[in-house]
């Protein structure tokens, strides 16, 4: 019933939405609540250093891992992880301390890596390798749908926690995602993205150019979201404006699913007669680089906090999804077809690594300079992955140039 690629393919998109829903309420679930409990911007971006590091490392064995045994088997193996991870979490409230967080976390990143990996690698193995038009609409649409749902997760984790406390919450999510899980082990069968020949370990690093250098541009595009929107926004709108848990877990809910909606729709955005190139990355980044300058600027002089970081978050997303899109389309256009999912695997360690750095200085910096720091930081790093897009392979150029 579920034997055609195309199935199984759309088997792997549904348990990535479902886990990303859960993902995100629990991130939501953990930021606030422990916000909640008092604890510090820095103490509650330290629940989240694992999650990030664990990232980097399954993104780079990750890869290799779905060369070796198919994406089907490490799709299953993430979310029994996270099953793992979210039931850790149920513990009495007074043995929850932060070291027992930050492990659950921790599986919680593998887990999720291992989804983001499966699902990112599958679809280049679907698509005609001259149909790179609709390369780029597959990917923005799945790009696009998981944000989205990113957004209902953070809307969902909000109000479970507003309705029904963090406990029962968590149990809530255990419950469906054991579910998806059970029924993914049942039909998720076809062999998606195994390798025809066995890769080395010593192949998880890329040997492409264009490649490394697509992975660095991630690397600070992702630190530059994260520096500002993870810990220091969330807390800013509880602390400075005292928005309660339901509106700020609204708000970033329909942020992240405008962003969704926004990478989706980037092809007709860009609405360019080519296929996008080294130099669409470049552009878009460079667009990008001075709206967390005008939010900063807008803070500084005090102009209506509210309405300045609303309107800003709008252009910023906007934006910011475009060069998503931009890249996540790029990556699987790079990688070879017979081993996607080791350089998939490989730049999404640098997403990963992104994360982790924007995650610690959100809190770390939020805590000592506050938020307009956290935005200049964010401008810098925007500009650092222009300049190093610039040198991205165009259209008249050998996108395979390999490092020498």
């Amino acid at each position: 019933m579920f034997n055609s690629p195309l199935k199984q393919y759309l088997l792997v998109t549904g348990n990535y939405w479902t886990f990303t829903v859960t993902d995100g309420a629990l991130r939501m679930l953990v930021v606030l609540h422990f916000h909640q409990l008092g604890y510090s911007p820095l103490a509650i971006a330290s629940l989240f250093l694992f999650y990030e590091f664990f990232g980097v490392v399954t993104n780079l064995c990750g890869g290799y891992l779905g060369a070796r045994i198919g994406l089907n088997r490490t799709m299953n193996i993430g979310l029994g992880l996270q099953v793992a991870a979210l039931a850790m979490l149920l513990v009495p409230s007074d043995t929850l301390s932060v070291a027992w967080v930050m492990l659950a976390q921790a599986i919680s990143g593998i887990a999720k890596d291992l989804n983001k990996m499966s699902a990112k690698s599958a679809i280049k193995t679907l698509v005609p390798p001259d149909a790179q038009s609709k390369l780029f609409r597959w990917v923005a649409l799945l790009t696009g749908s998981k944000n989205a749902l990113k957004g209902v997760g953070f809307f969902i984790g909000s109000l479970l926690l507003t309705l029904w406390g963090f406990h029962s919450a968590i149990l809530s999510l255990v419950a469906v995602l054991t579910m998806v899980w059970l029924f993914s082990l049942c039909c998720l069968t076809q062999e998606l993205g195994k390798a025809k020949n066995k890769p080395k370990f010593s192949q998880i690093f890329s040997k492409s150019r264009a490649i490394n250098q697509l992975s660095a541009a991630r690397l600070f595009l992702f630190g530059a979201r994260d520096v500002w929107f993870v810990i220091a926004l969330p807390v800013y709108l509880t602390q400075q404006l005292q928005w309660d848990h339901y509106q700020v877990g609204s708000f970033l809910a329909l942020w992240i699913i405008g962003y969704g909606v926004v990478q989706t729709l980037a092809p007709m955005i860009i609405a360019t007669k080519q296929v996008p190139d080294g130099k669409s990355a470049f552009t878009w980044a460079l667009a990008l680089v001075s709206v967390p300058v005008f939010i900063a600027l807008a803070l500084y002089y005090q102009l209506p906090n509210d309405l300045s970081l609303i309107i800003g978050l709008l252009i910023f997303g906007a934006l910011f999804a475009i060069n998503s899109s931009l890249h996540s389309f790029l990556i699987v256009d790079y990688a070879d077809r017979d081993a996607v999912s080791l350089d998939i695997g490989f730049y999404y360690m640098a997403n990963a690594s992104g994360r982790l750095i924007g995650t610690l200085l959100s809190g770390l910096v939020f805590e000592k300079f506050g938020l307009i720091a956290c935005l200049l930081i964010s401008s810098l790093f925007i500009l650092i992955a222009a300049l190093i897009s610039r040198d991205l392979p165009r259209h008249n150029n050998q996108i395979k140039t390999k490092v020498t």
